[in-house]
């Protein structure tokens, strides 16, 4: 885990769980993503607009899930996280939002290919089977193939500090860390999709107009097996949501119904971390 600032975290979030337990239900784990869009509107009576859409949960970060039809090399289990995941392509405008609204405020094409973002956002799921729904607000990064690159941009430092402080050692796995790989990981999410999913990173350019029959290297409907597929990979990214405040709704029994509100610390327990529940009326 090269070039990584660690402090070793706090335990499991306490709500993870049960969230887990909620998402293995779902019969297709959708949630709605939530971001904030640079105005372009003399309409617009604010600077950034909200933007949303459905994406799918692809498990926590750096606890990849099991996938008997993905041969990309695994990770050792060496690390755990309390961060949820989703696969994007680089060309979507989510992408482009989570650069323009992070600290750096990268609002260019060029400054969004690669790993960074840390813009501000929210996820909401909706698991109908349990009638409970999860909300999280914090801030999401975007991991591209430079992740390991020897000379690493202000984007991939970011990431690896950021991510990387909410990521802790699995117990029995102490002095592995080396033996762990962003770019491994990077490839294994690619590797969990479906050759249709991932021929879906070779489309023509999302969200532009058509004119004609897009070029031979950017057709609809392609399926890719080679995990490393150049065009795809150039495309393919994963974001990886840091939650500073989860609230689980339940809303099963309109008697008993509760909301409870997790809020992150993150200087507690001398600056590892704790996170802090609060019972609410729904």
């Amino acid at each position: 885990m090269s070039a990584t600032t660690h402090t070793n975290p706090s335990p499991a979030a306490p709500w993870r769980s049960a969230f887990e337990s909620h998402m293995s239900e779902m019969p297709s784990p959708e949630f709605v993503f939530g971001s904030l869009h640079p105005s372009t509107s003399s309409k617009d009576t604010t600077n950034y607009v909200p933007r949303l859409r459905y994406c799918i949960y692809r498990g926590m970060w750096s606890q990849l899930p099991e996938n008997k039809h993905n041969d990309a090399p695994k990770n050792p289990r060496v690390y755990d996280s309390d961060l949820p995941t989703f696969t994007t392509d680089v060309r979507m405008q989510k992408v482009g939002d989570l650069f323009a609204t992070s600290a750096g405020k990268a609002d260019k094409d060029k400054l969004v290919q690669g790993s960074g973002g840390g813009g501000p956002c929210e996820a909401v799921y909706w698991i109908k089977e349990k009638g409970m729904q999860w909300r999280m607000k914090g801030t999401a990064f975007i991991l591209a193939p430079d992740i390991e690159d020897k000379e690493e941009s202000s984007g991939v430092r970011t990431v690896k500090s950021e991510v990387g402080a909410r990521m802790r050692i699995v117990e029995g796995a102490e002095g592995k860390e080396g033996e762990w790989s962003w770019g491994k990981e990077l490839t294994g999410h690619f590797g969990n999709c479906s050759p249709g999913m991932r021929g879906s990173w070779r489309n023509p350019p999302p969200g532009t107009l058509v004119k004609g029959e897009p070029d031979k290297d950017h057709q609809l409907a392609q399926k890719v097996e080679d995990l490393h597929d150049p065009i795809a990979r150039s495309n393919f990214r994963v974001v990886v949501i840091r939650p500073d405040e989860v609230e689980s709704t339940d809303l099963s029994d309109p008697a008993t119904a509760r909301r409870h509100r997790y809020t992150f610390d993150a200087d507690a327990q001398n600056g590892k971390g704790e996170w802090k529940v609060e019972e609410l009326w729904p």
